[in-house]
């Protein structure tokens, strides 16, 4: 019998679903890690389950304690799902430039939730830093801190690059992501080059983010801002440090909504801005490789946590952009 064991065995082994649309486009297999299809309806529950039971196994989270973490939404929404599966408790620290939908989850899920202003990472209350200070002041705590511990790259290296590689039998000629910690991106890339390094490995990213820049010219320069949540980064964090990247690809906004609504009305998928921009950037890879290649990309969360915004017409009209491609002069 094929059974899972609870939350924590159901994470992981997700399909690969090949974009039809975009693949008959370019020429080239475009496929999407269906990871929105995890129990906790995004990629970051592999992040998350290995992050506590990394500190579980070290000793560090006894029964009872509780998981501190600053997170844009996915990342805690993992974290608060295996907390209720484990027994523990889980206090989240968010941005409030984050949906209300993702906020509204958290605590539905029971976790305590504290929204705080959106600053720069070298702020003192940068919500990940504020997140570190309120774990240490606690009795039998851990910050999961996903952005600086290897458990998080470690998931996608045990997990992610493998299934990719046994799905594809090996044939895959480019993995492309958006990042924001860095985790999914470096994992699977480690582990894919050591498979075979002709592999590409390109870093998908929206603009606000300066890892385009730092894959293009090893320094962090930001350009502009994006509406997209959770991806992108003013630093190169721990998990991104030694990670493979033969290049960089820079998607806009107006892309990234007309490739989710894409999604939406030629594949069937409800997906969110993230998965847009990875969509978006595969396609622009696939044009530069050429036809007959296969591009791997991460369909990371559901589009229903970003409702409100990114399929709220009047919210997209407010930001100048559009699901259909905007006419220029």
């Amino acid at each position: 019998m094929d059974i899972k064991n609870g939350f924590v065995g159901s994470v992981g082994n997700t399909p690969l679903i090949r974009l039809h649309s975009f693949s008959e486009e370019t020429g080239c297999e475009i496929l999407g890690k269906a990871e929105f299809l995890n129990p906790g309806g995004s990629v970051k529950d592999r992040a998350a389950l290995y992050m506590i039971e990394d500190a579980e196994r070290k000793g560090l989270l006894k029964p009872g304690g509780t998981v501190v973490e600053g997170t844009a939404g996915n990342t805690g929404i993992g974290l608060a799902h295996i907390c209720n599966a484990k027994g523990y408790k889980c206090l989240i620290i968010i941005p409030d430039t984050q949906s209300q939908e993702k906020i509204d989850t958290l605590r539905t899920l029971g976790a305590e939730v504290r929204p705080v202003p959106a600053v720069p990472y070298k702020d003192p209350n940068n919500y990940v830093r504020l997140s570190g200070r309120i774990a240490e002041e606690m009795e039998n705590a851990i910050w999961a801190n996903q952005f600086d511990n290897l458990a998080n790259r470690l998931a996608h290296y045990h997990t992610t690059g493998p299934e990719i590689w046994a799905q594809t039998e090996g044939k895959v000629d480019a993995w492309i992501t958006s990042t924001g910690t860095g985790g999914t991106y470096a994992g699977v890339a480690m582990f894919l080059k050591e498979k075979n390094p002709n592999i590409r490995a390109v870093l998908a990213d929206p603009m606000g983010s300066g890892l385009y820049s730092y894959v293009k010219t090893g320094e962090i320069h930001i350009e502009g801002s994006s509406i997209t949540e959770g991806i992108g980064n003013s630093r190169v964090t721990a998990n991104m440090e030694g990670a493979p990247a033969d290049d960089a690809i820079r998607i806009h906004d107006q892309e990234c909504v007309e490739v989710v609504y894409r999604l939406l009305r030629e594949e069937g998928l409800f997906l969110g801005g993230s998965s847009g921009i990875n969509v978006a950037a595969s396609v622009a890879l696939a044009k530069q490789m050429g036809p007959g290649h296969t591009i791997v990309t991460i369909l990371c969360d559901s589009g229903s946590r970003y409702q409100s915004r990114l399929f709220n017409l009047d919210w997209l009209a407010q930001k100048g952009l559009s699901p259909e491609a905007i006419a220029t002069a």
